[in-house]
């Protein structure tokens, strides 16, 4: 294991360029309970029709829904929930999927100009872990 001080800070691995490619494709965006009940109050939106309006549901598990062209349903040249954005949003691109393989950093920064390459795949994948341990797990259940 690398000593604290070799340990990325997420400051020193991203930092958001706001180009939008975050907010396409990739599979979709879950979104806990308490994401769904924060985006459907700012989007003015009775819950019980944020579902059907705005979701998908991959197993029993929501997704943001994904227009044709690829991208969240909510992005239009920028984020248009960004002050309720879902927690996946969040943490991009600090994501279970680099903390499982972190040789998905190198993939993902492919298309994320934020993203720091050339930094050793177990450093990267401490930084993420530090990063998804700082917050409690949420339930991502429809309420």
């Amino acid at each position: 294991m690398p000593s604290d001080d070799l340990i990325p800070t997420p400051d020193d691995l991203f930092r958001c360029t706001r180009c939008g490619e975050c907010c396409r494709g990739y599979g979709g965006t879950y979104v806990t309970a308490a994401d769904f009940a924060a985006i459907a109050a700012f989007i003015g939106c009775p819950p019980e029709d944020f579902s059907a309006r705005y979701c998908r549901m991959s197993g029993r598990r929501p997704l943001l829904a994904q227009r044709a062209d690829g991208y969240c349903i909510f992005y239009d040249g920028g984020c248009t929930i960004h002050p309720v954005k879902p927690r996946m949003c969040r943490r991009w691109p600090f994501i279970e999927s680099v903390r499982s393989e972190p040789l998905n950093w190198s993939i993902m920064a492919g298309s994320c100009p934020g993203m720091r390459t050339g930094v050793p795949p177990e450093r990267v994948r401490e930084c993420v872990r530090r990063v998804l341990t700082s917050e409690p797990v949420e339930d991502t259940t429809i309420p």
